[in-house]
């Protein structure tokens, strides 16, 4: 039988030009994921993967997609879904100044007291434009190794300074009385996960003193270095010795008595100036010894002294404030900023602070109280509660575990939300920025395309010299190279690394499983 010329090229068309048949397509997917997922270091490691189709949900790959993991900071995706709900993108922290006595020719016979509302960052990460900034790496995250060289170029006392000079075109400019912080919103709670521990509902720079310290110009010569915010009252002893250019920083900060630290080691020459940390033991009078500098530099005498904690002095009953006379209001940018910065660099000192946010809502004070209401708002969203456990906000408790199918359940549903778009884009994109910008190289076709947060957690193996990798997960949504919108969650348990090798190399693995993902999903609905 002959073929003619036009048949015989249709045929060489269909054969050789025609895009490989679907099964193919799903059959080298699921090939590409599964070698990754079995790589020898992973043979004492359990892998969660659920990817479905962002419409249909049906699932495009999934590998023990029900079992519950250690998420890390994956949890920070439940928590701020559920303040969004609760408050709305547009909300806004309300900090106020009320005085309590009378104003005589410009003294105030009684006391100024500042009621603290939960702000997270009470004006400290707000630039010149009013929003919230940060950078990738955050100075909470400060190690005695870290290479952290700078600060988001913001005025941690923005927010007393904006008090301070409402406080003074009210008429005061003389406080006879104390200047007392009212701390009672909720409850202060630990924040889990890495970074400083307390958050109040007063808080100023985090709760931290940072150091910045600068090496000198020769070896041998002792480093400066100067404190943010700047303050009279706190004192840091500098003993830090200039290396040389082949030396490694090593500087440690150690807390030697209130508002007292010791900051000893070595910073390379030729160095960028590096920054350390320096804990806050208490909010109450770190914010109080603030506020009582700032308003004297806004021309305010104050007889009381930033050097001596406040007498016992009662606070007026919650329900009083209404009869005093409130002279400063602080307004902080929209909760969508917030949240913002929270997943972006993975803040886990504000994600704690989310569910003692919920529950003062609510009139309730304590952490339990939060979660308990958390959990609430996320069943009503149309979570199954019931088959994960959470007990905080950031992420890095023990009790905190998550499936794969319930965090994708969570990013389907909040798709179906209005405010959607706020949430997505909050999350750190693939390669460019947050904890995601060095997850995949500079050039990947991938970049850009993937929005998701990251999760990790590591313990030291004492015994062995190394880390244990305790969690590295990943959950967001992409499009893909054939256009197609997926939603995945990702989670790696329990991996043993070689001495040297940090969590930065799962990293990279999450985001190789990006790639693929991207590169070979293919544009129909309803893969494996």
């Amino acid at each position: 039988m002959m073929i003619s010329p036009r048949c015989l090229a249709s045929l060489l068309f269909v054969l050789f030009v025609s895009p490989p048949p679907v099964s193919c397509a799903e059959d080298e997917l699921d090939a590409r994921i599964k070698e990754v997922l079995a790589r020898p270091h992973y043979k004492h490691s359990r892998w969660g993967l659920l990817v479905v189709d962002a419409d249909s949900g049906k699932p495009i790959f999934e590998h023990n997609p029900d079992q519950l993991f250690f998420p890390a900071s994956v949890t920070k995706l439940f928590t701020c879904a559920a303040a969004l709900i609760e408050f709305g993108a547009e909300h806004r922290f309300r900090t106020p100044v009320y005085r309590r006595g009378e104003v005589v020719e410009g003294t105030l016979k009684g006391d100024l007291i500042l009621v603290g509302k939960g702000d997270p960052t009470l004006g400290g990460r707000t630039d010149r434009n009013g929003h919230l900034v940060f950078k990738d790496s955050d100075h909470t995250y400060v190690t005695p190794t870290s290479t952290l060289t700078e600060l988001p170029d913001t005025d941690p006392l923005a927010g007393l300074r904006d008090l301070a000079r409402q406080v003074r075109q009210s008429g005061i400019r003389h406080v006879e009385g104390e200047v007392l912080i009212d701390n009672r919103l909720f409850v202060p709670s630990p924040a889990t996960g890495s970074g400083p521990k307390l958050f109040s509902p007063i808080m100023i720079n985090d709760n931290l003193l940072d150091v910045i310290v600068k090496p000198a110009d020769a070896f041998g010569e002792p480093a400066t270095a100067r404190m943010r915010p700047d303050n009279d009252f706190s004192h840091i002893d500098v003993q830090v010795q200039t290396g040389d250019r082949n030396s490694k920083s090593r500087i440690t900060v150690t807390r030697v008595g209130p508002d007292r630290y010791m900051v000893r080691g070595r910073i390379q020459l030729g160095s960028k100036p590096l920054v350390r940390i320096c804990p806050v033991e208490n909010s109450e009078l770190f914010a109080r010894g603030l506020f009582i500098e700032t308003l004297r530099r806004e021309g305010i005498r104050v007889n009381a002294s930033a050097l001596h904690p406040p007498p016992a002095i009662s606070l007026p009953e919650t329900d009083a404030y209404a009869g005093l006379t409130r002279v400063a209001l602080h307004e902080s940018p929209p909760l969508s900023e917030l949240l913002s910065v929270i997943l972006k660099v993975s803040h886990n000192l504000y994600a704690s602070a989310l569910p003692l946010l919920i529950a003062a809502k609510h009139g309730k004070r304590t952490l339990a109280d939060g979660m308990a209401l958390e959990g609430k708002i996320l069943g009503e969203l149309g979570i199954a509660v019931k088959d994960i456990a959470l007990e905080s906000g950031a992420g890095g408790g023990d009790c905190d575990r998550l499936t794969p199918r319930a965090t994708v359940q969570l990013l389907r549903a909040l798709s179906e939300r209005p405010d959607f778009p706020v949430f997505r884009a909050a999350l750190p994109v693939l390669g460019v920025d947050g904890t995601l910008v060095s997850a995949i190289p500079k050039d990947s076709p991938a970049r850009g395309k993937v929005q998701a947060k990251t999760g990790t957690y590591a313990d030291d193996d004492l015994l062995n010299n190394r880390q244990f990798l305790r969690s590295k997960s990943l959950a967001g949504v992409m499009t893909t190279k054939g256009g197609r919108r997926l939603v995945f969650a990702m989670f790696v348990n329990d991996v043993p690394l070689p001495r040297g090798v940090g969590s930065s190399r799962e990293g990279k693995v999450l985001g190789e499983l990006c790639e693929i993902l991207y590169a070979h999903t293919t544009g129909a609905e309803g893969g494996r």
